[in-house]
Order: structure tokens, then sequence, then C-alpha cells
């Protein structure tokens, strides 16, 4: 079985303790249902800065972060499949990677 690195970004944040809360439960109820393939539930994440040779940019780019988890699958299509009930998906998008093995 191969790694696969998701990528959250953009998505909207909940404001009322009651948005919150149902958020929190269906992300819960969606990282139970890959089981044993969600290796790494990850986070959220801050505001980024971006670094290139140019320099900084202070607002992430165009395209900010906004969290990552690490799943399991067979192959790339098969991480898709898993990863497309993904409550992120409903207002921002998920960048998927294979993650690779480097000998240290």
């Amino acid at each position: 079985m191969a790694e696969f690195l998701m990528v959250y970004h953009g998505g909207s944040m909940p404001e009322t303790d009651d948005e919150i809360a149902h958020e929190m439960a269906r992300w819960g109820d969606w990282m139970n249902s890959l089981g044993g393939q969600l290796v790494e539930p990850g986070a959220p994440v801050g505001k980024s800065k971006t670094l290139s040779a140019s320099g900084v940019t202070d607002d992430g780019g165009v395209n900010p972060v906004s969290g990552y988890s690490i799943v399991e699958a067979e192959n790339i299509e098969a991480a898709l499949a898993l990863i497309k009930a993904c409550p992120h998906l409903d207002s921002g998008t998920i960048e998927l990677a294979p993650l690779i093995d480097m000998p240290v």
C-alpha cells in the first residue's frame, strides 16, 4: 500500500457553535469511515507565508493551504475514491500526491 498526502486548499470556516459542532461531527464520521486507511488525520493550518527566490509573500499565495491528512491506498485512483466524500470538498479543494520513500 502507498501513502498519499492530502493537502486541503481554501474552504470556509463554521461561525456559530452549532455549525462548529455539526462540521466536527461530519469530519469525525468521514475520518472514522476511512478506518486504518487514515494514516495521519493531520491538522488545519494558520495563515502561511510563501518563500521564493524573489522574496516572501505574506498571504499564502493564490491558493493557500488550509490543512493536511495522510491516507493509505493501493494507488492514486483508490485514494481518490477514499477522499471523494471528504467534507472539505463542500467549499474547498484537495490536492492529492503520493509520498515517495526516500532513504535517509
